[in-house]
């Protein structure tokens, strides 16, 4: 998409491809839900406790309501340890993650429109002790792999929340999918999870580091050169952090409704940690079915608040999470947990609003691992110490050392400096996070760029690829991904395309400049390797992008907003 600019959507999409929207047919609430803030009452919540779904079989639940693939979906066995004490017939090997496992489904023509898929769920080993990332990814088949998509979900929750987005966008020609779980969450491995520094900025650099060392060491063991990373929440805030630790492997940038992006004095400036403040509240008080109705208008923007009641500060200073508080419910883990899902999933169809509250009780209810990082990175309130817009416009502005086959010590160790990344931010129009800030970040991209390419010819400013963009998507509160899928996975396959157009040509300059001599790895894929040779024996043949479908008919561009950044 084009940079700098702000987009609204004007239809509804269905991503089976009928044109209809199914987002109505939202589940009749719970009497309880009417009034209590916990609809399920202690009877079902003990019966829910006792039953103790496990994370692979609720995961295998949610993800069951993938079109085309249904009871099919994969789901591996393995699944980080739960409490201490509690025990889950289907991980008995959660504290022996010595090797990778995987599962996998195929969805053939004849009953998937748009396939043949090959749909895979896998336990990627990393080095060390008790770490591993859970997997679920989504491959063409006969296809060659020109480019990947790597989903990375918020604080607390797990790949299972995309569901609604793998069908949809999985039916690009020529692209890989992959989620992950961060490590300490989801169905990955949990940790234990220390920081040794004693400085402030250090304790945020080893919070950052848990997470983004991971996937930069999950990125090589999938022998991935570049990717496009979309980040949600906490994943967006991780996103922006591994592209400033690991540059150059990153062809686009994705940040839905990311936290830590604005600025907040009691966040920055008082030791760690501290008070801060934020409508952060409305991921426990909003409702989904009043945030996706076409009739509620977005709220207006609240003034900024003071801190945080003293005790809600003292829980947060002693990083004591809310998934600890639920552990330590036992009985009542459901019911406190019924009081976030009767709200955040009241949109969705009963089925799946159950089957999304018995995979998030079953994540929740696991070890703590990686949610204790949160209070390293945030505030009270979910403002970061170490805010994005200050670190914003040095993404895609590195120096790194590219992979590059040659036998030359010299050129395989020499820096280059990236030219620029496309940065893209999605809100809900409803979202609790600050638009705004997200605008100003945009912003900030734009004016790198306009620095960074104002002394270069007019070919060298054509290959500069930074650019900051916002989209606003009707309908949709902080988990825009979901609430506002239709739209949100028009937009992203918009996304994806002009992706694949940059990257075909990024190759095609590359291969002109080195046509018998080095290049950078990522330019030797399958497809590119055999042109190479077609173009040394029979003369110049081109690259063509494979046929895009599904979609295509189906997409309109978005209006720009002439008062965005």
């Amino acid at each position: 998409m084009s940079g700098g600019s702000e987009t609204a959507s004007s239809r509804e999409y269905d991503s089976n491809g009928s044109g209809a929207s199914s987002r109505r047919k939202a589940a009749p609430k719970d009497e309880g839900s009417k009034g209590g803030w916990f609809p399920i009452g202690y009877k079902e919540g003990f019966n829910q406790w006792w039953a103790s779904m496990s994370p692979q079989d609720a995961e295998h639940k949610v993800l069951s309501y993938i079109p085309y693939l249904s009871q099919a979906a994969p789901s591996q066995h393995q699944t980080g340890m739960l409490a201490p004490g509690e025990t889950e017939q289907n991980t008995s090997a959660a504290d022996d993650l010595t090797r990778s496992t995987s599962q996998s489904a195929e969805t053939p023509a004849s009953t998937d429109p748009y396939g043949p898929r090959r749909w895979y769920s896998s336990l990627v080993k990393l080095s060390g002790k008790q770490r591993a990332l859970n997997e679920f990814s989504i491959e063409r088949v006969g296809e060659d792999v020109d480019n990947n998509l790597v989903m990375v979900h918020g604080y607390g929750a797990g790949l299972g929340f995309f569901y609604k987005n793998f069908e949809g966008l999985s039916r690009q020609s020529n692209w890989k999918l992959y989620a992950l779980d961060l490590l300490g969450m989801g169905r990955s491995s949990r940790p234990s999870f220390k920081v040794y520094a004693k400085d402030r900025q250090g304790k945020i650099d080893e919070a950052e580091a848990w997470f983004v060392d991971s996937l930069e060491e999950w990125r090589k063991q999938r022998g991935i050169d570049r990717f496009t990373l979309l980040g949600h929440s906490l994943g967006g805030y991780m996103a922006v952090a591994y592209a400033l630790k690991y540059p150059g492997h990153l062809n686009k940038l994705i940040l839905a409704s990311p936290v830590g992006v604005p600025e907040d004095p009691y966040a920055v400036n008082a030791d760690m940690p501290e008070p801060g403040d934020s409508t952060v509240q409305a991921e426990v008080t909003q409702d989904a079915a009043e945030t996706t109705s076409p009739t509620t208008k977005p709220a207006a923007k609240q003034p900024r608040q003071r801190p945080y009641s003293k005790w809600f500060t003292y829980l947060w200073d002693a990083n004591v999470s809310p998934f600890s508080l639920i552990r330590m419910s036992g009985p009542l883990g459901p019911r406190l947990v019924s009081g976030w899902t009767s709200r955040r999933f009241s949109h969705l169809p009963s089925d799946e609003a159950q089957a999304l509250h018995d995979y998030a009780y079953s994540l929740f209810r696991q070890r703590g691992s990686g949610e204790y990082a949160l209070a390293y990175v945030l505030a009270p309130g979910a403002f970061a110490r170490s805010p994005l817009i200050r670190r914003i416009a040095q993404v895609g502005r590195q120096e790194y050392i590219p992979t590059i086959n040659s036998s030359d010590p010299a050129a395989a160790s020499a820096k280059v400096k990236e030219n620029g990344l496309p940065v893209v931010f999605f809100y809900g129009d409803h979202d609790w996070m600050d638009k705004q800030s997200g605008r100003e970040a945009a912003a900030k991209l734009n004016e790198q760029r306009r620095i960074a390419t104002q002394d270069q010819n007019e070919e060298a400013r054509q290959q500069d690829q930074g650019s900051g963009s916002v989209h606003v998507v009707r309908n949709a509160g902080h988990h825009v991904y979901l609430d506002g899928w239709e739209e949100f996975n028009k937009l992203m396959v918009e996304e994806m395309k002009d992706t694949a157009r940059s990257e075909e040509k990024r190759r095609r300059r590359e291969v002109a400049a080195n046509p018998e001599g080095e290049a950078h790895s990522s330019v030797l894929m399958p497809g590119i390797a055999k042109g190479r040779a077609n173009e040394r024996s029979e003369g110049s043949k081109g690259f063509a992008l494979g046929s895009q479908t599904g979609l295509d008919g189906a997409i309109m561009a978005g209006q720009p907003d002439v008062s965005a950044a």
